[in-house]
């Protein structure tokens, strides 16, 4: 493999001036660039990126940081932020926090140390400060935690109110909605929408982790307790996706007595059987909308808009009723 100091030779310049075109760092002749293009052609040679990347203290890469790879929610959104990496001629490393402070800073830490040139964060661990003081640009994915940083998220009062309406549309009386974590924005926003959208319904409200089989003991005990519930309204489709399996343990008929909604629009809901009905964010725009975003401010350019907020749709599916 050709190193910096062959193509210097060929070219019979100096490796500071081979070093200097190739980071474009300061001048070099019409004739000795030339030399060196021809030279790196001939030569087939390859810059180390790395090296070059830490004499800036920079790396081309960027740090993914997600709550739970298990949901299928996040590889959905690594993949659209992936794809506009690339593009961009950026590699991403994707940390998984398991919703744990420590370990969310480790990850932090650690890649700092390895001159990460941003973070997209899609977790909410650590306070507003913190996130504030990191020396490279943060986006936030999903969860705003303050003004003074970029976000991306969806409309989730507008989602919720979204579902809610479609339930009433479908003669629900009595709906049950479980919500997600209740310290999380996005749930909060959830349950403001949902509490709008039923005004003087009859309505319970359960909080549970993002978590299939948690979700479904929850589900269980609710709808053995309230018994007239004819509809949920599920804040994350794993949740929905609980729900369908209490329904189904409890001989539940879906969706003629029970009519199910999730949240998030992601791919599995196609696949199962019945396929659910749910409120689907553009998982893929909300990744893409983040990546640019970063890789805008990484590249020292000002945001048109600092906080972005992509819609959700209903897609209907077996569920509900027709």
């Amino acid at each position: 493999m050709a190193t910096i100091k062959d193509v210097a030779k060929r070219a019979n310049v100096s490796v500071a001036t081979v070093s200097r075109y190739l980071n474009n760092s300061g001048y070099v002749g019409e004739q000795a660039k030339q030399a060196i293009e021809q030279a790196v052609q001939a030569l087939d040679y390859r810059p180390n990126q790395i090296a070059r990347s830490l004499s800036k203290k920079q790396l081309q890469t960027i740090g993914l940081i997600v709550p739970d790879i298990m949901n299928p929610f996040f590889p959905e959104l690594a993949r659209a932020i992936e794809d506009v990496a690339l593009k961009e001629g950026f590699t991403v490393i994707l940390c998984n926090s398991d919703e744990q402070r420590e370990k969310e800073l480790r990850y932090i830490e650690s890649l700092q140390q390895k001159y990460i040139a941003g973070f997209i964060i899609a977790t909410n661990q650590l306070s507003k400060e913190q996130y504030r003081s990191l020396n490279v640009p943060v986006v936030l994915l999903d969860r705003v935690l303050d003004a003074d940083l970029p976000s991306v998220t969806s409309q989730n009062k507008v989602g919720a109110m979204m579902a809610v309406d479609y339930l009433r549309e479908k003669q629900a009386k009595e709906i049950l909605f479980i919500s997600g974590p209740n310290d999380l924005e996005p749930v909060q926003q959830r349950l403001a929408g949902f509490k709008k959208a039923t005004a003087g319904m009859k309505t319970h409200i359960y909080e549970s982790p993002f978590d299939f089989i948690a979700a479904e003991k929850i589900a269980y005990d609710a709808l053995q307790k309230h018994t007239s519930v004819d509809a949920v309204f599920a804040s994350s489709d794993m949740i929905a996706f609980g729900v369908l399996k209490a329904a189904n343990r409890l001989k539940i008929d879906v969706p003629n007595d029970l009519q199910v909604i999730g949240y998030d629009g992601i791919a599995l809901g196609e696949i199962m059987t019945p396929g659910l009905t749910t409120i689907a964010q553009d998982i893929y725009a909300l990744g893409e909308t983040a990546a640019n975003m970063l890789v805008a401010l990484i590249k020292g350019e000002i945001l048109q808009q600092e906080h972005q907020m992509i819609a959700t749709k209903l897609v209907i599916r077996e569920t509900t009723k027709e």
